[in-house]
Formats: structure tokens, C-alpha cells, sequence
């Protein structure tokens, strides 16, 4: 890294003077008329290093709450009209709503000081902030941290940290920033049932660069000011195509192949977290350092959890949102923990729309007043105002897909909810669609009849839509139409009768198979879907389990050719409504590329691997192996 010279400095932001914002500008203008503004202040962190804050406070003067931001992304809103707008409207309205808005950058990232590691660690760089915050002359010493995805998973560990500044908290879309919960081992996203969700390996591409300029300490505010407003500081990696170069093995070379910067993803390891993060398991030591929140650690923040239908994390946000009900300490924490679910793609909540599109499926009107929710929220824990939101607010609001209504409940699941067992069944012919695949309450007889399909980690089943995010456009999320991918013969196909009333199924969905394969290793994916009277097939959610973790995330056992194993598919979570004449449907198959790495199959360690094994799998179901699926069915 270079130290950069103040009078180079000084000449590069007046050479690019000309492509400064003129839409920004008057955004500037417009804040600065109610707000006293205060960029690119340096907050020193109790190891001396200095994280780059703006601050937006009411010119009323008087001691105000803040709400505070902490974000790996640039925030300096000069350049892309769009973006600019995105990002100074909201600082607008917290101002004058009177709020102070203070927005920060994690450490390594643009003009903060240090080095960057990822989910933000040390956890003490937020709760120095708050520190910070809380002492302001302006500050009325409460504080409420605010975002969403990367800009929300630190949330969780500072929580844990009990600030008595942090009066509550609104993550939206953070299931990065959850390691393990209950069953969950997703550490962080990384992981769905022990096989390693790609998205990461796109993402890491574009952040995980930590090549940029270093500033003298003593270098004047103005000159930091101006630097930002023309210069991100952080080189634009050149576009790819993640449709092919997720194809690429050993799965560790990716970014290499790519030409992508070094780092966390398979080059280094830094020292806030350890080890390389390809090499790692599902309960690697290593996960239990940095950023994550795991479910050992106490918890003290009043919360509105924001969460979505289509986002790769709703399973584990879920778990965390009772987790924290059932477990914090503090009777008041438990009792002040409310959580939204909607029918949209990652952090897409403000994005719905009378007639919300989600892939190809219509959702309805799927829009709530997030801003009145949410001010609501801070009027009352950091500014005390009695608006009763606590008294009036629902436990949970979750949105119903089919029905298309947004409900409310004071538990999740939602009371009166029965688990409806269905069981696998068929001839020994479910491939694909056309086959003779049943899903039926009836337990099957004693003959078992399995269904048998080839695996080839050379031709996958493709990710076609699903609850996926940040994949650099190798995914599509959302609902689409999986008629075409049923024709697969290495998708096992059971589909109930047309159903005489429609159902509501809200609530975590759990999966018993029993398989068997001739490999050591495989995995078996499960997609649940709503299947209409056309034959249209939407997608709800998906899952996969590798099988060498069926006993345990902490150890890898491995399967024997000829043994019937129970395998336990990492569980979904849903909520729609199955009207009269359509059916509940579930694909089988072992791949789910590029939402999940290919398991090669050969028992080894999979990151590291060019050569594959075809496997031949089996799913069994009678008496003896009685594969199933428990639907959580709300009989109101």
C-alpha cells in the first residue's frame, strides 16, 4: 500500500473536479440547509485505529439520538445520480425527523485506517463507536444501528456486546452476520447443510481487494472531503461472467482464475478470524472468531428483524428471531423482539409494488409502510416516546404468497399450526416429471421400491430462480415456472393429489431421506414447490445436505455402497398458500449449481479437487425407510 502525498492529493481532486455530482450537489445543498455536516471525521478505536465517520446532525441544536450505519461499502454518494439519491435521502429524513444520522466505514475499507477482514471484526469497533457516539456534546446517549445485508450482520455481534448505548436495533436481510443457530451451521452464509453456497465467491470478487492508498494522519479533513467525493479508493474489478467461471475447479482457484484480488476467500488469513475460508468445515474453529454471532453468546438489543421469502437466509434469521425470544436474559429483550417477512428478493423490501413480480410469480400487493414502521421503532426506544408501538405491533408480520396478504401473529410459526406429515412413494420411476412419483399422508407399505438416479457433477442440475442473492448474475431470484427442469432424469419428482381445500403451510419445513449411493460422499438437494392446475411450478425454497455430515457438523462420516442411511436435510422455511386444485410438489435430485458447490463425490476434500466421481443414488421409502417431509399446515 502507498502513502499518498497531500499535494498529489490536492491536484488529482482538482483534475477530477469535473465529474463531481451536480445532482449531488444540490442533495449536499439541500442537507446542509437543516443539517450541520461533518465528513470524513476519523474515530479512533482502542487499538489507535481510525475509522472514516460522516455525521449529520439538526441544526436545532438540543441532544439528539443517533442512528448509526457501519458499512464495508463505499457511502460517498457523488457520482451515479441514482445512487447518490438512494444514499442521501435517507440521512434527509432521519434529520428531519431529529435524528442524528452517523455513517461509518468498517476498518480497511476506503479512507477507515487498518486492515479489512470480513463480517467487520474486531465486534469492539462497533461498540467503540457507540462509545464515541453516546459521548458527542449533540448526543442524548442512545443509539440505534440500522441496515441491511453486509451493512447488518455486525449488528448481531455487537448486540451480544451489551452497550449501554445501543437502545435497539433494525436488521434487515443479515443472515451473513448468524454462524450457528440451533441445527443452523450456515456460518455466515457459507454453508446450507455442509455444502458451500457460491454466493460468496462472487461477492469476496469485488470486496475482499484491500490493495488501496494510505493517508498521512496529520493529512487537514478538507483535502479527506475532497478525495471523496472524486475518488472510490478501491480499484473497479473488471465485469465477469459467473455463469462460467463458477465452473472452474478446484473450487480454491476461482478467484484465481478469474484474475480476482487476494484474500480471505483461499490466499490469506488474516488474523481476526484464521484459516482460509475455503478450507474451512461447517464448525471449524475458525468461525468462532471474528464477526459471527453464534447462539452461546448473550444477547441485549431490542430488535425488528426484517426478512424476505426469497433471500438466501430466511431458515437461520428465523431460528435467530426465537433464539432470542427464548434465550436473552433480559425479560424486557425477550419481550421486544418483532419480526417482518416479505414476499421479495434480498433487501428488496421498498421495492414492492402494487403487482410485485418475484421472478415470474405474482405476488400482489405486497408493500408496507417501512419508514413509519421504523421511525415508530426509534420514537419510541431512542427518543421515549410513548406511541404505544409495543402494545399495538405484532409479534410478527408475515407475508402469505398465493394468498397474498400480508398476516400477523405472536409467534413463529403462527399458532395453530399442525405438522402434516407426507411421505415419498412410487413405482421406482419418479424421474422427472412424467414419472410415478407420489407425495401422499399415507405411510408407505413394506416393500421398498427405490428411486434411483445418476449424479454427474460434470452435467449438474442447474440453479433455475430460488432463495438466493449477490451471486454476480449466475442466479436469478425468485419464483420461476421449473416445468423444463422436471424433464430431468435426475430429478426424482412426488407431487400430491389436487388438493379438495386449499392449506396454508408457514413455518420451518423438515426433510427425512433415506439413500443410499455407491460414492463415499454425495449430497441430496430438496426443492418444495406450488404447483398449479396449468402444471405451472413455482419454487418456494430449496435446501441441500451433504451426507457426510448426516451424524454431526463437528465430523465427517462417510457412506458405505449398499447402506440405507437417514439422512436429515437442512430444514426450509415458507409461508404460502396451496389454494383448492393445486398440489404440493418436491424435487429430489444431488446438485444445485451454482447455489451450491458440486459435490464431487470422492470423499475427499472437495476445494482442492479437479477429478469427479459419477454417482449412482437411491432414495428409499417403505415401511422401514419412511422418506418424508413435514409441512407446518396453520388450521385456524
Amino acid at each position: 500500500m502507498s502513502t499518498v502525498d497531500r499535494h498529489l492529493i490536492i491536484s488529482c481532486a482538482a483534475v477530477a473536479a469535473v465529474a463531481t455530482s451536480a445532482s449531488a450537489q444540490q442533495e449536499l445543498e439541500q442537507l446542509e440547509a437543516i443539517a450541520v455536516v461533518e465528513q470524513k471525521v476519523m474515530v479512533p478505536m482502542r487499538d489507535g485505529v481510525r475509522l472514516a465517520t460522516d455525521v449529520y446532525r439538526p441544526k436545532a441544536g438540543g441532544r439528539v439520538p443517533a442512528i448509526f450505519v457501519r458499512t464495508p461499502y463505499n457511502f460517498n454518494p457523488w457520482r451515479d445520480g441514482e445512487l447518490q439519491t438512494r444514499r442521501f435521502r435517507p440521512i434527509i429524513d432521519a434529520v428531519e425527523r431529529g435524528y442524528a444520522y452517523v455513517i461509518q466505514n468498517e476498518r480497511g475499507r476506503y479512507f477507515s485506517e487498518g486492515e479489512w477482514d470480513i463480517l467487520g471484526p474486531p465486534k469492539t469497533d462497533g461498540y467503540d463507536a457507540l462509545t464515541w457516539i453516546a459521548e458527542q456534546p449533540w448526543s442524548n446517549g442512545k443509539v440505534g444501528t440500522l441496515g441491511c445485508s453486509s451493512t447488518a450482520e455486525w449488528q448481531m455481534g455487537l448486540a451480544a456486546l451489551d452497550h449501554p448505548a445501543h437502545a435497539a436495533m433494525v436488521p434487515q436481510g443479515f443472515g451473513a452476520g448468524v454462524g450457528r443457530v440451533g441445527g443452523f451451521y450456515e456460518q455466515g452464509n457459507w454453508y446450507r447443510g455442509g455444502a458451500e453456497q457460491m454466493l460468496f465467491f462472487t461477492w469476496l470478487y469485488g470486496v475482499q481487494n484491500t490493495q488501496r492508498p494510505m493517508f498521512p494522519e496529520n493529512i487537514p479533513r478538507e483535502d479527506m472531503i475532497r478525495l471523496s467525493r472524486y475518488f472510490d479508493l478501491a480499484p473497479e474489478m473488471p465485469p465477469v461472467d459467473w455463469k462460467e467461471a463458477l465452473w472452474h475447479l478446484p473450487v480454491e482457484d476461482i478467484m484465481r482464475n478469474v484474475d480476482g484480488p487476494k484474500g480471505i476467500f483461499a490466499d490469506s488469513a488474516p488474523v481476526a478470524t484464521g484459516g482460509r475460508m475455503i478450507q474451512r468445515t461447517p464448525d471449524d474453529s475458525a468461525w468462532y472468531k471474528g464477526g459471527l454471532y453464534h447462539d452461546d453468546e448473550p444477547f441485549g438489543v431490542p430488535s425488528m428483524w426484517f426478512m424476505s421469502w426469497y433471500d438466501v437466509s430466511v431458515g437461520p434469521n428465523l431460528a435467530l428471531f426465537n433464539h432470542v425470544r427464548n434465550s436473552a436474559e433480559d425479560p424486557e429483550v425477550a419481550q421486544s423482539q418483532y419480526a417482518v417477512i416479505a414476499p421479495v428478493t434480498h433487501c428488496a423490501y421498498t421495492r414492492a409494488s402494487e403487482q410485485t413480480i418475484v421472478g415470474e410469480r405474482n405476488m400482489g400487493d405486497a408493500r408496507l409502510d417501512y419508514d413509519a414502521l421504523i421511525y415508530a421503532w426509534w420514537d419510541y426506544w431512542l427518543k421515549g416516546e410513548n406511541n404505544g408501538i409495543t402494545d399495538t405491533l405484532p409479534k410478527v408480520r408475515y407475508y402469505t404468497m398465493g394468498m397474498n396478504q400480508w398476516q400477523t401473529a405472536e409467534s413463529w410459526p403462527p399458532a395453530g399450526v399442525e405438522i402434516v406429515t407426507h411421505y415419498l412413494n412410487s413405482g421406482g420411476n419418479a424421474n422427472t416429471v412424467f414419472g410415478d412419483g407420489e407425495l401422499t399422508t399415507r405411510r408407505p407399505g413394506s416393500r421398498d421400491n427405490p428411486d434411483s438416479f445418476t449424479y454427474d457433477p460434470g452435467n449438474p442440475v442447474m440453479s433455475y430462480g430460488g432463495n438466493v442473492c449477490c451471486i454476480g448474475g449466475a442466479i436469478d431470484a425468485g419464483a420461476f415456472d421449473q416445468q423444463e427442469m422436471e424433464q430431468r432424469p435426475d430429478i426424482l419428482v412426488y407431487t400430491t393429489e389436487p388438493l379438495e381445500q386449499g392449506i396454508e403451510v408457514s413455518g420451518t419445513i423438515e426433510i427425512t431421506l433415506y439413500v443410499s449411493s455407491d460414492a463415499k460422499d454425495t449430497d441430496f438437494t430438496v426443492k418444495l414447490l406450488d404447483v398449479y392446475p396449468d402444471g405451472t411450478a413455482y419454487n418456494l425454497d430449496e435446501t441441500v445436505q451433504r451426507a457426510r455430515y448426516r451424524e454431526g457438523y463437528d465430523k465427517q462420516v462417510f457412506m458405505e455402497e449398499g447402506v440405507v442411511y437417514e439422512l436429515a436435510v437442512s430444514p426450509m422455511s415458507t409461508s404460502n398458500y396451496f389454494a383448492a386444485g393445486h398440489r404440493i410438489r418436491i424435487e429430489v435430485s444431488s446438485s444445485n449449481f451454482p447455489r451450491f458447490t458440486r459435490n464431487l463425490n470422492t470423499g475427499g476434500r472437495n476445494y482442492d479437487e479437479t477429478e469427479w466421481v459419477v454417482a449412482h443414488n437411491q432414495v428409499h421409502h417403505s415401511r422401514d425407510y419412511p422418506s418424508q417431509i413435514r409441512l407446518p399446515v396453520v388450521r385456524r
